[in-house]
């Protein structure tokens, strides 16, 4: 990688880094380019706009948690119900680690898009539809596990999840407590009972 693209990446995964703390409007992208050693006037050398860094934002943050959701939802070592149990337990032990300042890119940005340009809104649903069908799959799993009912319906399923899951993250870093996670997980792996 040369280092146009090197100084380049920094710049996103700084960004992702701040963004799981802060939201997109309070970010400075000087905040952004003083924290990687990038000079002021250089950011337009590496994006065209702060729309555009924002949407590879969302881009490679959606990846990095795509990659994440597969470690833990495809790992047919383990029944499914218990992926999705490990997946919990590993965004959770990612909050405390960083005393539960940060949280979720998309979830930060899908709360602000009052003041976001439009075309955030259809990449923040198209990341969101993704983890769902990520989901799903593994819900799927579970229905032919014989697990949860025959009769789920794992994309409703997978909706739920993800809509109450993203609150969980928000109480979480509100409250700086582990509890909203549990109570959510405890909540959702409840529903599923047969």
């Amino acid at each position: 990688m040369d280092g146009r693209h090197e100084t380049r990446a920094a710049l996103l995964r700084t960004g992702v880094e701040i963004l799981t703390e802060k939201g997109f409007a309070a970010t400075g992208i000087e905040q952004i380019l003083r924290r990687v050693g990038v000079p002021k006037g250089s950011f337009y050398y590496y994006f065209d706009s702060k729309e555009a860094f924002g949407l590879e934002l969302i881009d490679s943050y959606a990846h990095y948690f795509a990659r994440k959701l597969d470690r833990w939802l495809l790992d047919e070592s383990v029944p499914a119900l218990a992926r999705i149990a490990n997946f919990v337990a590993d965004a959770r032990a990612g909050m405390e680690r960083h005393g539960f300042r940060r949280g979720c890119v998309i979830g930060n940005l899908g709360q602000e898009m009052g003041a976001l340009p439009e075309v955030y809104r259809t990449r923040l649903q198209a990341v969101f539809a993704d983890w769902e069908s990520r989901l799903a799959r593994c819900l799927e799993d579970a229905r032919n596990e014989g697990t949860i009912a025959a009769t789920a319906d794992c994309v409703g399923l997978a909706r739920f999840f993800w809509i109450g899951w993203e609150g969980a993250v928000l109480r979480a870093k509100l409250e700086l407590s582990a509890t909203p996670l549990e109570i959510f997980a405890d909540g959702f792996f409840a529903s599923l009972e047969r």
